[in-house]
């Protein structure tokens, strides 16, 4: 699957060389959780490596999804133009312990990210994990942790982007990034971005709806 098929629309470009694709990132509910179910079980076993830190079967797969507590964390997705999950973003919100000498606040998350091994090279990692860490911080939440395996290069590649300080230990790597406290312009944009993505999300839903319902029509091609 080519790049424009997987987003066709393109920003601007001032150098006139090339457009890179917009990214809507939207926040998903309860609604969506069997196209995240589809996403992870579309992984490969080396996809699951990496973002579960194990190769889940299709069974725990399933009982993860299942478990998603959209009322207290935050799951993020990213939609194809064919209305296909290909990137989701899980912010997982937790106390505070009592040796965490990162932060004061009560609360502390942990983000992990997984995009479809086609969808990839295109920042969608990058921009759920910024999503993620806007809400944070309007949250009142100053610590963004990721846990990953010290061999997840895109994990890896995210929390250099970011300015996280990265810890390796046994295999394994441990990131955080210190967030600034909210501001009028924080909140603004995380509402405005979820805006966008929501009426983005509702035209591709209705497009695809629309394409099923032709498809049964008497001549349709």
């Amino acid at each position: 699957m080519k790049t424009s098929d997987v987003f066709p629309v393109q920003t601007p470009d001032p150098s006139g060389k090339h457009a890179r694709p917009v990214i809507r990132v939207k926040e998903l509910s309860a609604n969506d959780r069997h196209r995240i179910l589809r996403h992870f079980l579309g992984l490969e076993d080396s996809d699951r490596l990496l973002r579960f830190g194990t190769v889940l079967p299709d069974a725990l797969i399933r009982k993860y999804v299942e478990s998603l507590d959209f009322s207290r964390d935050k799951v993020f997705g990213v939609f194809s133009h064919h209305f296909r999950l290909v990137g989701v973003g899980h912010l997982a919100f937790m106390a505070r312990k009592d040796y965490d000498d990162n932060t004061e606040k009560r609360q502390v998350a942990e983000f992990g990210v997984s995009v479809s091994s086609y969808a990839r090279g295109k920042g969608i990692g990058f921009r759920l994990f910024q999503r993620g860490a806007i809400h944070c911080r309007n949250a009142d939440v100053d610590t963004l942790y990721m846990h990953c395996l010290a061999s997840n290069q895109t994990m890896i590649h995210i929390a250099k982007k970011a300015g996280m300080q990265i810890h390796r230990e046994y295999g394994e790597a441990d990131a955080y990034l210190k967030l600034r406290p909210a501001s009028a312009k924080s909140i603004l944009k995380e509402a405005m971005d979820e805006q966008v993505a929501f009426l983005d999300y509702t035209w591709k839903a209705n497009a695809r709806a629309a394409v099923k319902l032709l498809r049964h029509l008497p001549g349709f091609k």
